[in-house]
């Protein structure tokens, strides 16, 4: 079974057993999280679109820790201005999920 999570303002496919990089999340590592915006579960065929979530569906997630992402180099340059060049790096921290359970919500109705 898959679902389709938001969390942070990006959503993520996930399944059971999955690990996941997500914005930072004020949790400390072991943590147990249950995200509940789920906007779509599904298992082969049978699909659950959410309007816009799916009533009573869960994923429950462990915080395995946190992480910096691959660092961003900003570089700013004016041709015509005399010496102007300004270099700035930039790492994203992440937060690494261990999804450890998809839980359908209720069955749509016909």
């Amino acid at each position: 079974m898959f679902a389709v999570i938001e969390i942070g303002g990006h959503q993520y496919r996930v399944k059971a057993g999955d690990r996941i990089q997500v914005e930072k999340l004020d949790l400390p590592p072991g943590a147990s999280l249950e995200i509940d915006r789920v906007l779509m579960v599904g298992e082969g065929e049978g699909v659950q679109i959410g309007r816009p979530v799916v009533p009573q569906a869960r994923v429950r997630a462990t915080v395995l820790g946190h992480v910096k992402g691959e660092k961003i180099i900003v570089f700013k340059y004016r041709p015509g201005a005399k010496r102007y060049r300004r270099k700035q790096g930039h790492r994203q921290t992440y937060t690494l999920l261990q999804i450890d359970a998809v839980e359908a919500g209720v069955p749509a109705s016909a």
